[in-house]
């Protein structure tokens, strides 16, 4: 028996069951299926008590509520590739799918409900949801300033049942004006969805441009700008400084090197949309000018002291945050190898010029690691490079289990 899945067209509630089943293998039909007929018959309601959809029929018996359809997704065939490698992983994603359930799909179906005229226009309403929303894009916004998804280095369940929360939203009414604050946000939710596991699902995505409004709803008057004292912003060393008022930045001796064929933006945006070993790796060597940048393997002096992971695994991430300055010259891959109480800290790394970066000692635990430039010649250290990026392969004697965070 096929799993098939029973809804109206273009549910974005599907879609989170077809998108998570593209990434553990898992094919769900869906079958045309008419609402207010098909599941008003005695079969279906039989199957289905509540008889709304989504619902999803499988060899072991039938499913309904949307988030759970997705996590039998996520988990079929005992596959745990989209639903965290740990019992602490898995809870951050159901944390995830909980807030976007309360967050993020109640304020969403207040405002476009009346667009879609399911429910009548409440001025009120309206404005309250708005305001709802920008707090759970605040909030998204401040966990992903150094984070490329959700949960881990890899797409998990929570990218994909937040962004598929978030997504009538992005393409009916989050314009440039209203999206323009969460830059974190908007590029986050642009690599999941243009992840192919998505666009199978989803085509292309395209941003609204202009926000829908709903019948007898009009645009509120714009207000005019005032004059307001300068707003003042904590400092990376935890001071205070005058908006608008921030002194010159030094530059950097990296800004003065010769151009380069090798694009970091591109490269970063390659890496994060494409199949690593198939696609990016290919496009990166073709890239890579070994004139204009280097490899480095780094290794962590005190691996003898590393015995809790949650230990660990804060330090790695610490390290990567003090590491901001070089976020325009280098991308890695900060990996934590073994099992409690015997754990090690590696990393790969590619950085600005042929010889390591000033801005690198800026981070006062840069010192507590080896640094050893890589040879991308040698066939051996080329396949390392692959390794410590794609996160597959022969570590050697280190036991490798997902653990790790990558630098971009």
């Amino acid at each position: 028996m096929s799993h098939k899945i029973f809804s109206y067209p273009n549910n974005h509630r599907v879609w989170k069951a077809q998108i998570a089943g593209n990434f553990t293998g898992l094919q769900i039909e869906a079958p045309a299926f008419q609402i207010g007929v098909d599941n008003k018959t005695p079969e279906f309601a039989a199957k289905f008590p509540l008889q709304k959809v989504p619902a999803l029929e499988t060899p072991e018996g039938p499913l309904f509520e949307s988030n759970a359809i997705a996590r039998y997704a996520a988990r079929y065939g005992g596959s745990s590739k989209i639903y965290g490698s740990s019992p602490y992983e898995a809870s951050l994603i159901d944390q995830w799918i909980d807030f976007s359930a309360n967050e993020i799909e109640l304020p969403a179906s207040a405002w476009l409900y009346p667009i879609f005229e399911i429910v009548p226009f409440n001025a009120e309403a309206t404005e309250r949801a708005k305001a709802d929303i920008k707090k759970a894009l605040e909030l998204l916004n401040k966990h992903l300033t150094y984070r490329t998804y959700l949960v881990g280095e890899r797409v998990s369940l929570a990218d994909i049942v937040v962004s598929m929360a978030l997504y009538r939203l992005y393409t009916m009414v989050l314009d440039i004006t209203f999206r323009k604050n969460y830059g974190n946000v908007n590029r986050w939710f642009l690599t999941c969805v243009n992840q192919p596991q998505f666009r199978t699902v989803l085509g292309e995505t395209k941003l609204a441009e202009k926000m829908a409004v709903a019948k007898g709803a009009t645009a509120a008057p714009a207000k005019k700008a005032e004059a307001a004292p300068a707003k003042k912003a904590e400092t990376a060393a935890g001071g205070e400084e005058e908006e608008g008022a921030a002194k010159p930045k030094a530059k950097s001796k990296l800004d003065l090197l010769p151009p380069t064929k090798l694009d970091l933006d591109e490269w970063k945006r390659t890496y994060s949309n494409n199949d690593i070993l198939k696609v990016a790796m290919p496009w990166f060597w073709e890239h890579f000018d070994a004139e204009g940048w280097s490899l480095w393997l780094s290794d962590y002096k005190y691996n003898d002291e590393l015995t809790k992971m949650f230990m660990t695994s804060n330090l790695v991430g610490g390290f990567l945050q003090r590491m901001d300055k070089l976020r325009k010259y280098g991308f890695g891959s900060l990996l934590i190898f073994g099992e409690e109480p015997k754990l090690q800290i590696g990393g790969l790394w590619l950085f600005r010029g042929t010889e390591l970066p000033e801005e690198l000692w800026e981070n006062p635990d840069a010192e507590h690691h080896t640094w050893t430039k890589v040879d991308h010649a040698d066939p051996a250290q080329r396949k390392l490079v692959e390794t410590y990026w794609s996160w597959e392969g022969d570590f050697g004697d280190r036991k490798f289990q997902d653990n790790g965070k990558i630098f971009k």
